[in-house]
Formats: structure tokens, sequence, C-alpha cells
């Protein structure tokens, strides 16, 4: 008589201990299960970790830098607002992966978030941007991310890590510097060892001995972003004689658009369980910075936040002015795009990439903030 209570309890222990397991489980999927991105790149990408970088030149740390962003302070964003990959991410409900250097990272937040790496004035060769003192190469970023996947591997074991980064989607958006802050300069002996060619055959040399890095280290899903027309950023015009964009360093951005493009389909077919793919945004770019008022913009040849007649100011400075209508400008300052051009960028990339929305059951960030009016207007 007694047999059959006890039965039952053990039965119900035991359905309550099965069930504890699968929740755990699922707890657990849902913790690790989204995918998240790592993100490689320079000045363009860089989301902050420059600003923990004492030495560094290269900060976006003065305002009014990030005046359309969260809290309106500046926040390592070299623009007004959103990098290119901010808004791909939300776009495709990705969430944003913090900067590494951030003193608040944790593996934990890692698992949720990703890792951002990117600085400003890297490069993909060691020697790009040393004038700036410090910054991080994309060899110092791999580097970085070794050590990320050591901290992972040690809090969730070998497999579950190694499913973890498989998953993930990672982001190598880097060569401008290459070219505006090292080969195009004079007083890097990159500008007289190499001529056009050989160059873009030494980054395309060093850029696939990086790409199998990061596949050593376990990436599958690797992104490699395009050059835009960077002979038309307002740098360049205003250090011209005609005030026209400089055609030479578009030149090299269309070579190192199709040597890239060929790299990562040579890899692809060599690289087991691995998808590369190139994102080439330079003809929308090219055509908005020539049409800007086809694509709602009035202005696309001189930056949003200067010192006035003083060019180039180089960096956006307190003592700056700020245009009136900030979504109207292509460039917010001497090299970078404004949030409103960063979307047009983003937006073609996701069509080039073929995007769908990786997590689509995670609902997208709402935007940080709306447009702030200009402080000088």
């Amino acid at each position: 008589m007694h047999c059959v209570p006890c039965l039952s309890n053990m039965k119900f222990n035991e359905a309550l201990t099965l069930l504890l397991v699968s929740l755990v489980g699922i707890a657990i999927q849902g913790c690790h299960g989204k995918a998240v991105q790592f993100i490689f790149g320079d000045s363009l990408s860089d989301v902050g970790n420059n600003m923990y970088l004492s030495k560094s030149l290269a900060k976006a740390s003065l305002p009014y830098y990030g005046i359309d962003f969260g809290s309106g302070l500046p926040n390592g964003r070299f623009t007004n607002g959103r990098t290119v990959a901010d808004i791909i991410g939300d776009n495709t409900s990705l969430p944003r992966p913090p900067a590494f250097m951030d003193p608040s990272l944790t593996e934990d937040v890692i698992l949720e978030n990703g890792v951002n790496y990117a600085s400003g004035g890297g490069g993909i060769l060691n020697e790009t941007g040393g004038y700036f003192i410090q910054r991080l190469s994309l060899w110092r970023q791999i580097e970085l991310f070794q050590g990320t996947t050591e901290l992972i591997k040690n809090k969730l074991g070998k497999q579950a890590a190694e499913k973890f980064f498989q998953d993930g989607l990672f982001v190598v958006a880097l060569g401008s510097n290459d070219f505006i802050n090292n080969y195009l300069m004079p007083v890097y002996s990159d500008s007289w060892k190499y001529n056009d060619q050989t160059f873009v055959e030494y980054l395309m040399e060093t850029l696939q001995e990086q790409l199998l890095a990061l596949h050593n280290l376990g990436a599958r899903k690797l992104m490699v972003f395009g050059l835009g027309p960077m002979g038309c950023i307002p740098l360049q015009r205003v250090l011209s004689t005609s005030g026209q964009c400089q055609e030479r360093a578009n030149k090299l951005a269309l070579s190192f658009n199709k040597a890239a493009s060929k790299l990562l389909v040579n890899l692809e077919s060599k690289l087991p369980n691995a998808t590369l793919k190139f994102g080439d945004a330079y003809d929308v770019v090219d055509d908005v910075i020539r049409n800007p008022y086809k694509y709602g913009f009035n202005n696309s040849n001189s930056p949003c936040c200067s010192l006035g007649k003083i060019r180039p100011a180089l960096t956006c400075l307190p003592a700056s002015t700020l245009c009136r209508d900030r979504s109207k400008y292509v460039f917010w300052d001497e090299y970078h795009p404004s949030d409103s051009a960063n979307e047009l960028i983003a937006n073609e990339l996701i069509k080039k990439f073929g995007f769908l929305g990786v997590n689509a059951y995670v609902p997208a960030p709402a935007p940080e903030s709306a447009i702030a009016p200009s402080p000088h207007e």
C-alpha cells in the first residue's frame, strides 16, 4: 500500500529534475545561441578603443563627436552619430559590440554582444598611421581576439566556445589608412619602396595572412568591407590644387576592391566550412558625392564640422562651427562620413551581403537619439 505513493513521488521527482535540466539547457541556449559580431577596423568602425589609448593622437574625444548619439557626448565614434557597423547591426537585429578596451568588458558581455576591436588610425599594415603614436593595427587586433578566444574557452569549455565563434559574424573593415596615412605620404618608406600595383599586392598578401589567422582562431563567417572613393574626402580635396577629387587615390581604392574581392573568392574555395563575403559600396558613395541632391544631401565636398576658412582642421574641435543641418552633409569632418551618409552606406552593404536579419527573434535596438539642433544655429 505504501509503495504506490513512493513510486509516484519518485516519478514526480524525476520529471521535475528533467524539467529543470531542460529549462537550464534552454536558458544556456538563449544566452549563447544568438550570433554576435566581432569587428576589426579603423576610425570608421571605432566605438571607443582609442579613447583608452592614453598616448593616441587619433581620438574622437572632443565635442562635437557623438552629438547625435545617446547623451550627445563624445563616445569614441569618429562621427556625429552611428557607424556603418552600428547601423548594419541594428537593421539585422545584431547587438552592438562594445569596445575591447572598455574596462567594463567581461566574458558575459562578450557572449551577449560580441566585441569591437576597431581603432582609429589603424591599418592592415603595422607601419600605417605611425604618427598617431598609439593605434591598433589589424595584426594587433587579431592578437587581442586570440586572447578573447582563450577567455571564452575557459568560460564555456572548448567545444561550446568553438561553436560560439563559428556562429559569430566577423567584420574586417580597414585599408583606407594604408593609403591616406601611409603610402600616399612621402614620410613613409612604403611610398618609395612600392608602386601603385605592388603596394596593393603587398596589402593583399598581408590581408590574406590575417584572414587565415582569423580562420585558424575559429572565424567561419567573414565579411570584408571595400573602400569608398577616398580621393573625394574633404581632406583630399582641400589638399589638391583644384579642390576636386584626387583621382589617383580613387583609382587605388578601386584596385584594392578588385584585388580584395578576388582574394576572398580564392580563399573561400580553399577554406573548409567558411563563408567569405565582400561588401563594395564604392559606386553608390561615388554617386552620392557627385550627385548629392539625388540622395537628399546638399553638400558633399566640405565637412559639417569645421573652423570656417581654416582648412584642413583635421579634427572636429570645440571651437568649430557646425553646419545648419547635419543630415544634409555627406561628411562630418575632413575624413569621416556623417550619420546620414553612414546610413546610406550601411543599407547598400546590407543589400550586397544579402542580409535578411541574422537574429530575427531579437528586436532591433531603438535609435539612440533624434538629431539634436546645432549649437551654432
